[in-house]
C-alpha cells in the first residue's frame, strides 16, 4: 500500500530520492532537492552557535529509541505489527527497564519516538499507527505503549539517572481519523485532508494555539526537556517562532521555581534535505531565527560516504567529503546548532551499509569506532540510534540489495527498526562489548572536555584519507585526527599551530608526543580517530 510523507534513504552525493512508500516516521518534501552543481562558497561567520558558546544544549549526547520496536517490557502491551524487522512489541516499560543500559553509554539525553495515542484500528493501517507518527490525541499515551502515569514514571526515573528526556512532536500532520477529543483547555486544530493522514492548517489560528498547548503541557505537567520535531518543513517559520517562545517561556518558568528538569527547552527539527532547505524551513534567517537546532543530514551523508557506502551505494570518497562545500557548518546561519547523527529510524543502519559496501570484515568494528570518534569531536549536539553501541545490523539484509531495490521499495525503508538489544535480552560478543565500551569512553571524554562539544574549529587537513582539526575552548586545545583508510598514515603538524604547547597527550591511550621547535609527525593508525590534548 502506498503512503505519502515517507522517505526512502537512497541518496547519492546528497541527491534525495523521495518516493512515497511504506509507513510513517518522517516524510518527504514535495520536491526533489539536489546538491547544486556549482555551490556558492559558504559565508564565514565570526561566531557560531556551539563554537565557543557555553550553552547546555551544545553538550547534548542523545540516544534515540523507537518505542514500538525497542524492548518488550510488558506482555500486555505492544502492537505486534509494524514496518521493519522487529517483533513490534516495544513499550514504555521496556524503555524504563533499559535505562541503566542507556545511561551506561555516557549519553545524557533520551529521545522517544512519538508516544501519543494513534487510535489503533481506526485508520485502517495498524502498521502506520504503530510508528506513532500519526497521532489522534496529543494528550494521551498510546495504550499499546502504556499509560500517562507510566510515561511520567519513565521520565522521572530517567531524570534521576541524569538523562534529559525529549518527546517527538509531530505538529504538521495527524491521524487519518483526525483529533479524537479537544485538548484539556478545549482546543482543536484545523485540518486538511491528505494521505495517509491529515495536514494541520496553520492558516487558522486555532492550530497554532492547539500545538502551543501541546508543547507547553508536557513540559509543565511531565517535566520533559524539549522536543524533536518531525518534518519541520510542514510548519511555517512564524509558527515555529511562536511555539519556540512557548517552550522557552515554559521551561524558564520551571527553572525560576527551582526545578532541575524540564528547564532546557531544547527543540530540534527534522528536515531530510540539503543545508539550504534546512535553513529556509527550520532555522530561518539571522534577522528572525525560528528553531535553534536541526539534524545535520548533509554531514551525516559525508560521514557515511567516507567510512562506508550510503544508501545509494556511493562510498569510498575519502576525507575531503567530511569538509565538502555541501556539508560545511558555514552553510547554516550563525544561530544554527546542527545535531549530527549516524543513523535513525528512517535510515539504513551503519552496520548494514558496511555490509553493503563489502568492506574487509576485519574493519567492521574499526569503522564504527572511527565514525563514533568523528561525532565525539564535533561541536554541537549529537545523536546515537539504539543498537549502534553494538554495531547492530540486520543479518542477510545486504544480500537483498540490488540496483533497483530501493526504487521498488524492497530493501531500504524501515530496515533499521529492529528489536532493541539490552543486557536483559542479549549477550554481546567480545567485539560488541568492546565497541560499547569505546563509545562510553568517548562520551565520557566529550563530557569532560568543552573543546570537543563547543570548541572553535581550526581546520588542519581534509584530503586523501586524512581529516584533522584543532578544537579550542576555554584555553584548552585538542588535535583531532581521523584516518578513513585501511592503511596507517602520518600527519605532519606544522610548527607553531599550538602556540607554546610543549607536548601532545593521547587522551585515549596516554601516549605522550613531545613537540620540538619545528613540525611534528604524528602517526594515525588505520581507521582510527585520535584525540591529542595540547599541554
Amino acid at each position: 500500500m502506498k503512503h505519502g510523507w515517507t522517505r526512502r534513504g537512497a541518496l547519492g552525493a546528497f541527491t534525495l530520492l523521495l518516493t512515497a512508500c511504506g509507513g510513517g516516521g518522517g516524510g518527504s518534501s514535495s520536491s526533489t532537492p539536489t546538491t547544486p552543481t556549482n555551490p556558492q562558497p559558504p559565508v564565514q561567520q565570526a561566531t557560531r552557535a556551539c563554537y565557543g558558546e557555553n550553552q547546555a544544549a551544545c553538550n547534548l549526547r542523545m540516544y534515540q529509541v523507537m518505542v514500538e520496536s525497542f524492548v518488550d517490557g510488558d506482555a500486555s502491551r505492544g502492537y505486534g505489527v509494524g514496518y521493519g524487522p522487529s517483533q513490534h512489541q516495544g513499550d514504555l516499560a521496556g524503555i524504563r527497564q533499559s535505562l541503566d543500559h542507556i545511561a551506561s553509554l555516557g549519553v545524557n539525553a533520551l529521545w522517544l519516538t512519538p508516544v501519543f495515542d494513534s487510535c489503533a484500528g481506526q485508520s485502517g493501517d495498524d502498521r502506520l499507527d504503530a510508528t506513532g507518527y500519526y497521532a489522534c490525541n496529543y494528550f494521551k499515551v498510546d495504550p499499546n505503549f502504556g499509560t500517562n502515569e507510566e510515561l511520567k514514571a519513565l521520565i522521572d526515573e530517567a531524570h534521576a539517572k541524569g538523562l534529559y528526556v525529549f518527546l517527538d512532536g509531530v505538529f504538521g500532520h495527524v491521524n487519518k481519523v483526525g483529533i479524537s477529543e479537544p485538548s484539556p483547555e478545549g482546543r482543536l486544530p484545523a485540518l486538511k485532508s491528505d494521505s495517509p493522514g491529515q495536514l494541520v492548517d496553520y492558516s487558522k489560528p486555532q492550530s497554532l494555539a492547539y500545538f502551543q498547548e501541546v508543547a507547553r503541557y508536557w513540559i509543565e505537567q511531565y517535566g520533559i526537556d524539549g522536543w524533536r520535531l518531525d518534518q519541520a518543513y510542514q510548519v511555517d517559520l512564524a509558527s515555529w517562532r511562536a511555539i519556540r517562545k512557548t517552550v522557552e517561556e515554559t521551561s524558564a518558568a520551571r527553572k525560576a521555581k527551582g526545578e532541575q528538569w524540564g528547564t532546557l527547552g531544547y527543540m530540534v527539527g527534522e528536515v531530510w534535505n540539503d543545508a539550504g532547505t534546512i535553513s529556509q524551513t527550520t532555522y530561518g534567517p539571522a534577522s528572525a531565527p525560528a528553531l535553534a537546532s536541526a539534524f545535520d543530514f548533509p554531514l551525516r551523508y559525508g560521514l557515511v560516504q567516507a567510512l562506508a557506502v550510503e544508501e545509494s551505494g556511493k562510498g569510498g570518497q575519502g576525507a575531503a567529503v567530511l569538509d565538502a562545500a555541501w556539508n560545511k557548518v558555514e552553510n547554516y546561519p550563525a544561530h544554527a546548532m546542527p545535531n549530527l547523527m549516524l543513523g535513525n529510524h528512517d535510515l539504513v543502519r551503519f552496520g548494514d551499509l558496511l555490509e553493503r559496501g563489502n568492506f574487509d570484515p576485519a574493519g567492521y568494528w574499526l569503522r564504527h569506532k572511527a565514525a563514533f570518534s568523528f561525532l565525539a569531536a564535533r561541536s554541537g549536539p549529537i545523536t546515537f540510534y539504539y543498537g549502534e553501541e553494538w554495531g547492530d545490523e540486520v543479518p542477510g539484509f545486504a544480500a537483498k540489495v540490488t540496483s533497483d531495490c530501493a526504487a521498488k521499495g524492497l530493501c531500504d525503508d524501515h530496515v533499521s527498526r529492529s528489536d532493541g538489544k539490552v543486557p536483559a535480552n542479549f549477550t554481546p560478543s567480545a567485539e560488541q562489548s568492546d565497541l560499547k565500551a569505546y563509545l562510553a569512553q568517548l562520551m565520557q571524554l566529550r563530557a569532560a572536555h568543552p573543546a570537543l562539544y563547543r570548541g572553535e574549529r581550526s581546520k588542519l587537513v581534509a584530503e586523501g584519507s586524512l581529516y584533522g582539526d584543532i578544537k579550542s575552548a576555554g584555553g584548552e586545545q585538542i588535535v583531532y585526527l581521523l584516518n578513513v583508510s585501511s592503511a596507517p598514515l602520518s600527519y605532519t603538524l606544522p610548527a607553531g599551530k599550538l602556540g607554546s604547547a610543549a607536548s601532545l597527550v593521547d587522551m585515549l591511550t596516554g601516549e605522550k608526543i613531545l613537540l620540538g621547535g619545528g613540525s611534528q609527525a604524528i602517526d594515525v593508525p588505520a581507521l582510527t580517530g585520535r584525540f591529542l590534548l595540547a599541554q
